[in-house]
């Protein structure tokens, strides 16, 4: 091989790899948006995964409360199991601001008592629930009815979980609003 082909090769070789280089720049840039809503959607897909397998394994509490403390339209505390030891934590799902949290409070003493602090972690990211005024959690009784009054914490059996997500409010397209529901198991 001479010299010259050498030279003509390497010119090939780096025209070839600056156009892929360029080509692959120019597919981020233009797909910034949707790169980052598909990777919001899917994390938040396996976040309210997870937290309707929690919903569906609402027990009572290891100190012998009701399974449910309190419920409203963007929050829901309950106890479970969430990390399978003998005892049922202390189970809180809320929003705040653009966030989905899970908190958890593990009990300590005995009899065991629910005072610590909440251990938080993220569920989603980007949810827009409030800015698009749809309900985080809707409630049902055993009958099938929608339940509006959040005092009938007996009466809940049945939860929806709806979740609206969009990276940037000022792009099309419109946000993705995923569902998922659990049927409270052991509650009679």
């Amino acid at each position: 091989m001479t010299m010259v082909e050498t030279l003509v090769y390497i010119t090939l070789f780096t025209l070839v790899m600056l156009t892929v280089t360029a080509s692959v720049q120019f597919f981020y840039k233009s797909n910034t948006y949707t790169v980052q809503q598909a990777t919001a959607v899917t994390s938040a897909e396996r976040g309210i995964e997870k937290m309707t397998r929690i919903i569906r394994e609402v027990a009572y509490a290891s100190s012998g409360a009701y399974p449910i403390v309190s419920f409203g339209a963007n929050d829901f505390v309950f106890y479970a199991d969430v990390d399978g030891d003998p005892f049922a934590e202390k189970v809180h799902y809320y929003i705040s601001g653009n966030l989905l949290y899970q908190g958890v409070v593990d009990p300590s003493g005995d009899p065991p008592v629910y005072t610590g602090t909440e251990a938080l972690s993220t569920v989603s990211e980007y949810v827009r629930n409030m800015t698009e005024g749809l309900s985080l959690f809707t409630y049902y009784d055993r009958d099938g009815a929608q339940i509006t009054d959040y005092a009938r914490v007996a009466e809940v059996r049945f939860v929806t979980v709806s979740v609206v997500v969009d990276v940037d409010t000022g792009t099309t397209p419109p946000a993705v609003t995923l569902r998922s529901s659990a049927a409270l198991r052991n509650l009679k």
